[in-house]
């Protein structure tokens, strides 16, 4: 048996997903969370009267069955084809009118329905008031009041949504046959369904409060989404999150994590100190010093992770979207491009998958393209270890690079822009705000530890095997002998990464070992932290010895033979170059055109390259006096990259004037 979970978006349907299956799938209090279909089986205590499996199907959010964006597609398909044996359609308790809309077009395709009211403890602080059973008599189907956050009525809705499997769904109205090609027919019906709509919710629903009437959320609104007050607030608070994370409570759990580290570290070299230099190096320093060096930063990550699910869940990240709107659309853009870049402050593979809820190809397109210039968490513990190393872990790091990843978006957009020929019009973003609301604990720590799991897993896992594949070319020659220590320069993996480095000179960083750890951060950006650990023998990042994120020595930033800025260079090209393999796989998938794709791909390398040259030029030019090594090599490749897009620009340009003048003739 399947049922499939359907309602408007920021509803609570992912929430109530989760408690009927036990799954731990991403929740936000905002819409566009769920871009795809998602299914999983029911909890046994939840189908004890089945007699047989049942499969819940978690949809994406839809306003209407005539799909609008293609993340509606998804369900509007899969309701109509798939046929599903219920429906769990889950409303808004606390905007009746408009969720009913969707109601009134389940209800028309015969499949039984379950109507969840979700939210009801918001409507009871709100003292508003919903005849669940003289609701339930209009719509000609079951109606259970549910708050999904704390389990109150689930199980009664699983229950009647197994119940209700093989009866057939009578609408409450009858609609008729409808041309779906005939504008006017599907006009006069969906008013005929807000007509019905409107008739109900003035029967069942009892407001003390009217929505027209100014109450304090949107008193809060008139601060936060202030289009003056509403982006120095959002880096106030970007700042608040990464003084915490990176500066305050991360590294004091991060220092217990390293010291466990650390001791299971000796342990292994105690246990293999009879065995050749080659293995020990390799399980010791490679594989155990590589993999301890990025899951040390854990704690940060998971710090963050738990402090942007609190954000999340408590409306904010809505705002911001509001607050980005005017500027977005100014680039060609809009407020809803902001959905998958905050989602991507996560990981950029979901944020990416995300921009699907965007119906305009080329700003989706765009927004795909560029949503990884927004640091995600993989980034983390390369910010957290040269905020560390060079900075004193200053939190303005942290938040620098995310106002940087914002602006490489705005400009990038006009660029973009202007090479595809799209002049600027007038749009309108339209996002329900949620409710204001104290977040929850609970999901915030399940956000941090489903995500805190992914980053292990792939720490032990494609950081491991990188790892150990790292040490192993450094460790030979391509005789396939073993490099003596010093020589580590004649070895595979520094023949590899040389060339590389002659490019990187300009940027400050010309050391084959940089070089080499910037290669592995395509595959994981949480690579470059491990390579850099393997290249270097520097294992205890956060160690009180060696680099206390906390202050005191900085072992690292002497080996590593860094200036402050050569080393905010570099930590800037790792940021914003290309993302790892997965991410461009999920923007190839989103984008769906490979010229698109392979632009996309140039541009971050352009992008990524041409910051890291102005920031080591211009910073060695104002804390020394002079430009730094490989200036004009460097000014030559930025000026090709510059020429390369204006040519390109011209010649669609000059593409664009000759099909209008075509045009012209041809009407003419």
């Amino acid at each position: 048996m399947r049922i499939a979970l359907a309602g408007n978006p920021n509803s609570g349907k992912t929430t109530m997903y989760n408690l009927l299956t036990g799954s731990n799938e991403h929740v936000g209090n905002w819409a566009g969370v769920t871009v795809d279909k998602r299914e999983s089986t029911l909890k046994k205590n939840y189908c004890a009267t089945a007699i047989e499996e049942v499969v819940a199907v978690d949809l994406p959010g839809a306003y209407s069955m005539s799909p609008f964006t293609s993340e509606e597609s998804i369900t509007s398909g899969y309701v109509k084809h798939e046929n599903p044996d219920a429906i769990i359609n889950i409303v808004d308790a606390t905007n009746l009118s408009r969720s009913l809309f969707f109601t009134t077009q389940l209800l028309e395709l015969g499949i039984p329905v379950v109507v969840a009211l979700n939210k009801s403890d918001i409507t009871d602080k709100k003292e508003t008031k919903i005849d669940v059973a003289k609701l339930s008599e209009a719509l000609g189907c079951p109606v259970v009041a549910t708050v999904s956050t704390n389990e109150r009525g689930i199980a009664e809705v699983a229950a009647k949504a197994i119940e209700a499997k093989g009866k057939k769904q009578v609408a409450p109205y009858h609609q008729g046959e409808i041309n779906l090609h005939d504008k006017n027919e599907v006009e006069k019906a969906d008013r005929k369904r807000f007509e019905f709509v409107n008739k109900i919710v003035s029967q069942v629903e009892t407001r003390k409060v009217l929505t027209k009437t100014r109450n304090t959320q949107d008193k809060i609104d008139a601060v936060l989404a202030n289009k003056w007050l509403g982006i120095p607030i959002f880096a106030v608070v970007m700042w608040l999150v990464f003084d915490i994370s990176q500066s305050k409570l991360g590294p004091f759990l991060a220092d217990i994590l390293v010291g466990w580290i650390e001791t299971f570290q000796g342990y292994v070299a105690e246990m293999v100190s009879g065995a050749s230099p080659f293995l020990q190096a390799l399980l010791v320093d490679g594989i155990i010093g590589g993999v301890g060096a990025v899951v040390g930063f854990l704690p940060l990550v998971m710090v963050m992770y738990f402090l942007i699910a609190l954000l999340e869940d408590c409306g904010y990240m809505a705002r911001v979207s509001v607050v980005m709107d005017p500027i977005f659309k100014r680039v060609g853009l809009s407020g809803k491009s902001i959905i998958p870049m905050v989602i991507g402050t996560g990981c950029a593979i979901p944020g990416v998958m995300a921009c699907r809820t965007i119906r305009n190809e080329r700003e989706r397109r765009t927004t795909a393209m560029l949503t990884p210039f927004m640091p995600c968490g993989a980034k983390l513990p390369v910010i957290a270890l040269f905020a560390g190393a060079f900075f004193s872990d200053a939190s303005w790091v942290g938040t620098l690079m995310y106002f940087v990843g914002i602006l490489l978006i705005v400009l990038s957009s006009l660029l973009i822009l202007k090479i595809t020929g799209h002049k600027y019009r007038k749009s309108f973003f339209i996002m329900e705000l949620p409710e204001y609301k104290i977040p929850s604990l609970k999901r915030a720590v399940i956000s941090m530890f489903s995500r805190a799991k992914a980053y292990i897993i792939k720490a032990g896992t494609i950081i491991l095997v990188c790892n150990a594949a790292v040490q192993i070319m450094q460790s030979f020659n391509w005789q396939l002998q073993l490099v003596p220590e010093g020589m580590e320069h004649t070895s595979i993996l520094a023949s590899i990464a040389s060339p590389f480095a002659v490019l990187l000179i300009p940027l400050g960083f010309g050391a084959w070992q940089l070089a080499a750890a910037a290669i592995t951060g395509f595959i994981a950006k949480e690579n470059v932290v491990g390579t850099i650990a393997v290249v270097y023998g520097l294992t205890n990042f956060i160690n009180v010895d060696d680099l206390v994120l906390t202050g005191g020595a900085n072992t690292v930033a002497t080996t590593m033979g860094l200036t402050s800025v050569a080393a905010l260079a570099y930590l800037m090209f790792n940021l914003y170059t290309p993302p790892c393999f997965a991410a461009i796989g999920a923007m190839n998938s989103e984008i769906k055109d490979k010229k698109w794709l392979l632009g996309g791909v140039g541009l971050q390398f352009a992008a990524g390259y041409t910051v890291a040259f102005l920031v080591y030029q211009i910073g060695t030019l104002i804390t020394t006096g002079s430009v730094g090594q490989g200036f004009l090599p460097g000014l030559v490749v930025v000026l090709a990259i510059a020429a390369f897009i204006i040519r390109l620009i011209m010649k669609e340009n000059k593409r664009f004037d000759e099909e209008y003048s075509l045009g012209n003739k041809s009407v003419a």
